[in-house]
């Protein structure tokens, strides 16, 4: 970290030393107040604006009830790089995704086009069985077709492999990852993400490998300032949740490192049959199980907070629910994340990867409640351009592009860069 950015961490660090009360001590009033332990790794005033919130909303603050709540994206928020990528890469270079059923790809999305079932069916073949796994380790084709649809969403050709699908409530090929699964049982789901974990940790940071024809990266680190703030929630009073754009039975393996079970993990949720996952979703917000058109994705993250962590059912779980219960600290880096940070009561932990709408409302900070921070490994330098606020940042359901909005109606103007080390 340069000097003077250490410095100004210093200084908010400082700042949040707690001060005794009368009749108490310092030492007691810590000891009462968890402190974050890491405070000079954050970026500016961030560590201070955190602390307040633990503060204030922990158990050592004035109010008393239930449990407030803390919220957190997994990839690239709590971890740097991702886990549904490394998982797939293991899969495909070690024979793991399976010939879907009737050999016909549509089965694994509703959302899939015809060019995309034909060039993965084209590129893989009918020769493997149903439910039997594709020899993707030596099918370069194989390898990377299914590569381009997980990364691109497109053929290797470039036509679009899904349409149709609400672009506010899933990605499609983010749902993907999840619906390939069909055929295994979710501990072997959660057997194979264990073994992509434990390479992912192993490599080296910045090591790569090979996939199918192309170079990918093949390393995953833990932050160290996450698994900090994670714990001192946990000792001030929160309850603590991992919400991820990922499969669950991935982010269920992950989790645990940093004190969240299963239990408090939400993620792509896969219905299953005779105790295998089939290829389809559990609703939510009054969307259907088995509809396949939501998941935890921008809206979709607000519904499964409101119904499966605040108890909210049925529609309005799509809606944004009473201040007094939605979550007072949230952490992210990406569209995705960008209605379940704005839900957030007390502050809006935000890393910034460069995501235009995201960093839209974070860099106008409307309510004083936005925290952006670098990258805690390899961030990223300044932007060399403006965020396209006013304009193009915001992707509505369809798929097009307009303005972002403040809450008011008022469009955010156009943002610079100014947060990165």
């Amino acid at each position: 970290m340069p000097r003077f950015l250490r410095a100004v961490a210093l200084a908010a660090a400082v700042a949040v030393v707690p001060v005794a009360l009368p009749g108490t001590s310092a030492a007691s009033t810590a000891a009462r107040c968890p402190q974050l332990r890491l405070a000079d790794h954050w970026y500016g005033g961030n560590a201070a604006k955190i602390q307040q919130v633990i503060d204030e909303r922990g158990r050592c603050g004035a109010k008393r009830g239930e449990r407030p709540v803390a919220v957190f994206d997994w990839d690239n928020t709590v971890i740097k790089n991702d886990i549904s990528d490394q998982t797939v890469f293991w899969m495909i270079r070690h024979d793991k995704v399976l010939q879907p059923r009737n050999k016909d790809w549509r089965t694994t999305s509703r959302f899939m086009t015809e060019a995309g079932a034909n060039a993965l069916s084209k590129a893989c073949g009918t020769a493997t069985p149903a439910g039997k796994p594709l020899p993707t380790g030596k099918n370069v084709a194989c390898a990377d077709e299914l590569l381009s649809v997980r990364k691109t969403a497109r053929t290797t050709t470039g036509e679009e492999v899904f349409a149709g699908n609400n672009r506010r409530y899933m990605e499609a090929a983010y749902a993907w990852v999840a619906q390939i699964n069909a055929g295994y049982r979710p501990d072997e789901v959660r057997a194979i993400a264990r073994q992509a974990r434990a390479a992912a940790l192993l490599a080296p940071v910045g090591a790569t490998q090979k996939v199918g024809s192309s170079t990918q990266i093949a390393w995953i680190r833990y932050y160290p300032e996450i698994r900090d703030l994670i714990a001192t929630l946990t000792k001030a009073g929160f309850s603590t949740w991992v919400v991820s754009a990922s499969p669950k039975e991935f982010a269920d393996v992950w989790g645990s490192a940093v004190g969240i079970p299963p239990s408090r993990t939400l993620g792509i949720y896969s219905q299953t049959t005779n105790g295998r996952i089939n290829g389809h979703l559990e609703g939510c917000g009054g969307h259907a199980d088995g509809a396949d058109e939501i998941m935890t994705y921008i809206d979709g993250k607000r519904c499964y907070i409101n119904e499966r962590i605040l108890g909210i059912r049925g529609a309005k779980a799509m809606e944004a629910a009473p201040a007094d219960k939605r979550q007072a600290l949230a952490g992210g880096d990406a569209t995705t994340d960008v209605t379940m940070l704005r839900d957030a009561t007390g502050v809006r932990v935000t890393l910034n990867r460069n995501k235009d709408e995201l960093m839209c409302r974070a860099y106008d900070n409307a309510d004083g409640k936005w925290a952006v921070n670098p990258m805690f490994i390899e961030p990223f330098p300044a932007l060399d351009r403006t965020y396209p606020c006013s304009t193009t940042a915001y992707e509505n359901a369809d798929g097009t592009h307009g303005p972002v909005l403040r809450d008011d109606g008022t469009v955010i103007p156009d943002q610079r860069d100014t947060v990165h080390p």
